[in-house]
């Protein structure tokens, strides 16, 4: 990891900047015995302090990603030299279930990011469009991981479900569990895990079709889907938790935002950017 160091950081030890970021005590014990560290290009150590601008190099585990190259393009919307925000097309897996699969989109980021490593920082169902975050080493999906857990990754979707009136803002707040009887379907469940969607705000785009901007505090799988059905306002096109015979969710991962963890800059990236 190469990077400069933002004035958020001045006179922070190494140590303590990867302690704020709050990276696993085994990977800083790692990086304390390491002695590839670099500050403005002179041997540095984790102990050493550092001052704005100064331009700092971390080693990371040298791991690879097992997914085959797929020999298609990926959409990339943002890309450094640790991480990459990518759009997920309708009906592609994020990532294959064994390692024979070739057409998932993990299978076309790793074709087409210069990097041996890429592993996806959250998921979107195969039918959802839209923005997702991947890692391109794995220090910086350590840290990504952990910021997803501790809700500092905004994340904003747009969904269109038939009503009669905009819906108000409001927050649902019920856990969500397996479906014993439907192995692909997720319900409402006082055994659950927790899973909290926020509706942020709504408009309706024609006669009986009202648009949602939802915000996720959780990620549970099919959280939007199963809490919106719950409400009684199913997205559009759901075969699973709606009236819908055909695959043609309505649903997109609109908008991404969250603060780099090494420069500080915010990064926001959503579908309407070109």
């Amino acid at each position: 990891m190469k990077f400069k160091i933002p004035e958020t950081y001045n006179d922070f030890t190494l140590r303590e900047i990867f302690q704020t970021l709050k990276l696993p005590k085994k990977d800083l014990h790692q990086l304390n015995m390491s002695k590839e560290i670099t500050i403005n290009d002179e041997p540095a150590k984790l102990m050493s302090k550092v001052s704005t601008g100064d331009s700092v190099y971390i080693p990371t585990p040298e791991e690879k990603s097992n997914y085959v190259p797929s020999y298609r393009y990926a959409q990339i919307s943002y890309e450094d030299d640790d991480l990459a925000i990518v759009m997920k097309p309708k009906g592609v897996k994020t990532h294959p279930n064994d390692l024979k699969e070739s057409n998932t989109l993990m299978n076309h980021v790793i074709y087409t990011i210069d990097s041996d490593y890429v592993e996806p920082i959250h998921r979107l169902d195969q039918e959802t469009v839209g923005l997702l975050i991947v890692a391109k080493n794995p220090l910086m999906k350590k840290i990504l991981d952990r910021m997803l857990e501790d809700n500092e990754i905004t994340r904003i979707y747009k969904a269109n479900v038939k009503a009669l009136l905009p819906l108000k803002p409001q927050t649902i707040d019920m856990p969500i569990g397996k479906d014993k009887f439907h192995p692909n379907k997720r319900r409402i469940s006082n055994t659950g895990q927790r899973a909290i969607t926020h509706i942020l705000s709504s408009e309706m785009i024609k006669e009986g079709v009202c648009q949602l901007d939802i915000k996720l505090d959780t990620g549970r799988t099919h959280q939007i889907r199963v809490h919106l059905a719950e409400i009684g306002h199913p997205v559009i096109g759901d075969p699973l938790y709606g009236d819908s015979t055909l695959r043609q969710l309505e649903l997109n991962s609109y908008q991404i935002e969250f603060k780099h963890p090494l420069t500080q800059e915010v990064i926001s990236v959503n579908l309407d950017d070109k």
